[in-house]
């Protein structure tokens, strides 16, 4: 009987030790897109301010994947944005990101906060533990001029699209719609 109480002790303290761990993770994930999107934000009106949306197509085509990579760097996250109807072929999500992003959307058609949504899980992928976590990217002003309807987009930006994306995915958002969303994955 006394060694059952030990063993289940320990279970215990292993299970709380767990769980801290997991908090310490949700937190750290949580503060990747906090650092990511107002710096991605800031370069996007630097490069509008300079040559128009046409000309700042090259921030999330090229300048948004190396902040990411960088993060990643510093972090020690794998960190990408990823969406359901994805411009960049690299930016196609896996079936968990899938999943979450199909949730995302229930969520907000339910009435939730699109900038508040997200979603932390320990998952197993190939024997490997990892913890996982999705912010989601809902669609401010800015964003409809490349994302948007038609009507909302400047026929040189639909030029520039077409010939970078021939098979863009990415366009026929209204405001605060989901976009995509940043991902970030870290073995356990």
């Amino acid at each position: 009987m006394k060694k059952k109480l030990i063993a289940l002790a320990c279970l215990g303290v292993l299970a709380a030790q767990a769980q801290a761990n997991e908090e310490q993770l949700l937190a750290e994930a949580r503060g990747i897109p906090a650092k990511m999107v107002p710096k991605l934000l800031e370069v996007l009106n630097e490069e509008i301010a300079k040559g128009g949306h046409a000309g700042a197509i090259s921030v999330c085509r090229e300048k948004a994947p190396q902040m990411a990579k960088a993060l990643s760097e510093q972090t020690g996250w794998a960190i990408r944005r990823v969406s359901l109807k994805n411009r960049n072929p690299k930016a196609v999500p896996d079936a968990w990101e899938r999943a979450v992003l199909e949730d995302f959307e229930r969520r907000l058609a339910a009435g939730e906060n699109p900038a508040q949504i997200d979603k932390a899980e320990v998952v197993t992928v190939d024997g490997q533990r990892m913890f996982r976590y999705m912010k989601a990217l809902p669609t401010q002003e800015l964003c409809l001029n490349c994302h948007g309807t038609p009507d909302k987009m400047a026929p040189e930006v639909q030029a520039k699209l077409k010939e970078l994306y021939p098979e863009d995915k990415a366009t026929g958002y209204g405001l605060k719609q989901i976009r995509g969303a940043i991902t970030a994955k870290k073995p356990l």
